[in-house]
This record gives C-alpha cells, structure tokens and sequence, in this order.
C-alpha cells in the first residue's frame, strides 16, 4: 500500500515584507479542491486569498490568526485522495 501524496500550502510572494495571517477558511479534516480558497492572509491596504495547493484533506495547519508571515512560509498540509 503506498502513502497518500502530502502537499505543504505555502505563502505566496505579495510584494510586501510586512504579511499578517488572517484566517483559515477551512477546518482540519476538510475537503479542499485544488484552487479553493482555504485562508486568507493581509499586506498593509489588501486582504489575498490563499489557494489549495491539491485536492486533498487539509490534515494539519501551523499558523493562527494575526502570526506574521513572509513569504514561502509553510501555512499547512493537504493530504491529496
């Protein structure tokens, strides 16, 4: 039997050194399709959407609300079914 495929979500390069983490809109243990909005992050003036990185489950996350971020930072993981 071979291990499900794991897929780190990490933040995109914004343009900005100052990035906040917002919130999770999904919950460990839910259903994502690549492409879905599933966490949202701040820059000073703008709010980004963070995208599923592949359909999966989201399985764990590593970050909470107001943790600052830069850019490349692991947010969580996605075990793809």
């Amino acid at each position: 039997m071979t291990q499900p495929d794991r897929t780190t979500i990490t933040l995109p390069e914004l343009g900005s050194a100052r990035v906040v983490f917002s919130l999770w809109h999904v919950r460990v243990g839910d259903r994502v399709t690549e492409g879905d909005r599933i966490a949202e992050v701040l820059i000073p003036g703008a709010t980004f959407d963070v995208p599923a990185p592949a359909t999966g489950r989201l399985v764990e996350t590593f970050v909470l609300p107001n943790a600052p971020l830069t850019p490349g930072a692991a947010l969580g993981t996605v075990v793809e079914e």
